[in-house]
């Protein structure tokens, strides 16, 4: 289950379907990937989507992100069987 949003624009789309604080294009995916992610019940679970699921290292140990567009991810942590701190980040840039 997602218990908490760290991107505005992402909380507002999943808690009300407001979509305007995010790229129409990345709007399809973004669901698909926080559907998966409501429903999963450990980080692994993610990576049957395709998108890219790797673990995170260095100063980001301990989430996990997929692959949105280019350099743009969501990205996660995880505690106990729920997702926690949902963003979107271009952490390349």
């Amino acid at each position: 289950m997602i218990r908490s949003l760290r991107h505005k624009g992402l909380e507002r789309f999943w808690t009300r379907g407001d979509t305007s604080h995010l790229r129409p294009d990345w709007i399809p995916k973004l669901e698909r990937m926080l559907d998966a992610l409501d429903v999963a019940v450990s980080p692994q679970d993610m990576a049957i989507l395709g998108a890219g699921f790797h673990v995170l290292r260095g100063d980001r140990k301990g989430r996990y992100a997929l692959s949105v567009s280019r350099n743009w991810r969501l990205t996660f942590g995880w505690q106990g069987q729920d997702a926690i701190e949902v963003d979107l980040e271009d952490y390349h840039g």
